[in-house]
């Protein structure tokens, strides 16, 4: 069955709602995610604060489009499949450091409104938690996939790039220390085949 057509009133409700998620990122990085207000958000995409909470609800749920928006800009479920599709297991390790480096360069401001968004109500953690458990999903997949090549057991293994993949390493090696994140990626890559292989 073909997809219905989307009326004018729906494409427009979608961009509204993308707008507003946008100026909401900004904020968010900018002020932190419980210091800026709807007021706030509502000023920034230029709407009034009732068509915020009529597209949304709740901050968290904004929280939430900008995290799926983050994930499809970056393209993670597409870059996954083509890790998963490498043969060679160091290829494929090299893939692993190679995905998540596109997905903190593509938007690590939203991984550092996550950390901040982290002290806000059991509702907004529960969020948080669901979402970050997805990406701990495929790294732990992608250094399952490599079976019997591991040198250590699996959740040594899976660890090891979990830490790597820690929002504070790239901060600190990128953001603090003025590696490109290339240079990020020789490192995650070269630590995981000496690790891992």
């Amino acid at each position: 069955m073909p997809e219905a057509v989307k009326t004018y009133r729906q494409v427009q409700a979608e961009e509204t709602r993308s707008r507003i998620a946008r100026a909401a990122r900004r904020l968010f990085a900018a002020q932190g995610y419980g210091a800026t207000s709807i007021d706030a958000i509502a000023k920034e995409a230029g709407v009034a604060t009732r068509t915020v909470y009529s597209a949304f609800g709740t901050k968290r749920e904004i929280l939430s489009l900008i995290c799926d928006q983050w994930l499809t800009e970056a393209g993670a479920i597409e870059r996954a499949d083509q890790v998963f599709a490498i043969e060679d297991p160091i290829e494929r390790l090299q893939g692993a450091a190679g995905w998540l480096t596109n997905l903190y360069s593509a938007g690590f401001d939203v991984v550092l409104i996550f950390e901040a968004a982290t002290d806000e109500s059991p509702e907004t953690k529960a969020l948080l938690r669901a979402k970050l458990a997805g990406r701990n999903q495929v790294m732990d997949a992608m250094i399952a996939s490599l079976g019997d090549v591991l040198r250590l057991p699996l959740k040594q293994a899976q660890a090891i790039y979990r830490a790597l993949a820690a929002p504070g390493v790239y901060q600190e090696l990128v953001d603090e220390s003025g590696w490109t994140p290339e240079e990020f990626e020789g490192f995650v890559a070269d630590s995981l085949l000496r690790q891992l292989l």
